[in-house]
């Protein structure tokens, strides 16, 4: 809860990317609130009032995972959604001034959005989800210490860039730090 909110507020990317590992470890531990506790909550230091606010959030997660269906797969509803409004951001960023350098990072990467797409195998998902289930896919490789090194160290060093500064924007725009429709 804390780290999830830290991370809201800081980097969306990184959010977005911390559900969605914690929708897998969550079903790994088969929503059951006892693992939940064990695991992820009775290892963490503070009062006890706080520990069972964790588990009331840890099972709240669980509760949306079987609402929107997705006890086995998915993700939470709100990540995709925050995922469309960081895709509205970067077909913004593709054509306002305040752009401009975004469209240099990503111009690095687009030629590459197609095979990216053929190895997902969704054609109509848009780039910015694209890049997002690629980046916890390669995440997940590194962790389970499986895929070749280099196409997951590629597929990082490809996307990262891409989505930190659109992660960036988004907090800028968010806080209003900058204006998307201002020429300076």
């Amino acid at each position: 809860m804390d780290i999830a909110q830290a991370k809201r507020r800081e980097n969306i990317a990184e959010y977005i990317l911390y559900l969605w590992q914690l929708e897998d470890l969550l079903r790994a531990l088969q929503f059951s609130p006892e693992a939940v506790w064990s695991q992820l909550v009775a290892p963490r230091t503070g009062s006890e009032e706080h520990k069972q606010m964790c588990l009331l959030w840890y099972m709240d997660i669980v509760d949306l995972l079987r609402r929107e269906g997705k006890e086995e797969t998915g993700h939470l509803d709100h990540t995709l959604h925050l995922i469309a409004d960081l895709h509205d951001l970067h077909l913004q960023l593709l054509k306002l001034p305040a752009g401009e350098h975004y469209r240099g990072t990503f111009a690095r990467l687009e030629p590459s959005l197609p095979e990216l797409r053929v190895m997902s195998g969704e054609g109509t998902m848009s780039d910015t989800e694209l890049c997002f289930r690629a980046l916890y896919a390669a995440m997940l490789y590194r962790i389970k210490g499986q895929g070749e090194r280099s196409a997951v160290s590629d597929t990082i060093e490809l996307i990262s860039p891409v989505i930190a500064e659109l992660a960036d924007m988004y907090r800028k725009v968010e806080t209003g730090e900058i204006d998307l429709f201002k020429n300076d």
